[in-house]
């Protein structure tokens, strides 16, 4: 039997801070959460080019100025993870337990998690990013698909020995989303 400890918090009783504020010239996201699911702001082929550019395009994770201590050495890695909150997703989206993956129809209707739908419980969402530079409490990336003022809750390096890269089992429609966007 697990006993749980009264001293720590109830879920309720949790608190993320904000450690920073991602800044780039995405002002809306390209999936749109609504009480009825998620739906593409965009043609697919427009979605698919938006999502290709992110690779390129550079944004800044600007830290708060108290807290710039917290980056010394990251400079040192390639590539970054991200952990930021969709901060536009609706409260009322935050709700929903299944969604169509990108919102297509052709694809089935899948739990939120088993999806990368940013409508979630917690609208916390992750990003590997290469890292191109640090200046003071501001880091310059590629590869960041959030949108302008997302708050940023968290950094880590991106360590690929930490992650298994053998024996990966994705579903064929995660699979065909994979490919597309290549």
């Amino acid at each position: 039997m697990v006993k749980k400890d009264s001293s720590s918090p109830s879920p309720a009783g949790i608190i993320v801070r904000e450690v920073g504020t991602i800044r780039n010239g995405v002002k809306k996201p390209f999936l749109e959460a609504g009480d009825d699911g998620i739906t593409m702001r965009e043609n697919v082929d427009a979605v698919r080019r938006r999502i290709r550019r992110t690779q390129d395009d550079i944004s800044e994770i600007v830290i708060n100025e108290e807290m710039t201590d917290i980056l010394h050495g990251i400079d040192e890695y390639s590539h970054i993870i991200v952990l930021y909150w969709a901060h536009k997703v609706p409260e009322s989206s935050r709700m929903l337990t299944q969604v169509r993956p990108m919102g297509r129809d052709e694809f089935p209707l899948m739990g939120i998690f088993s999806t990368c739908s940013p409508a979630r419980p917690n609208p916390i969402l992750m990003t590997v990013v290469r890292l191109h530079g640090k200046n003071k409490n501001t880091l310059s990336v590629s590869g960041l698909d959030a949108v302008d003022e997302s708050p940023v809750i968290d950094i880590k390096p991106f360590v690929k020995n930490f992650y298994d890269k053998e024996n990966i089992r994705i579903p064929e429609w995660m699979q065909r989303l994979c490919d597309e966007m290549e």
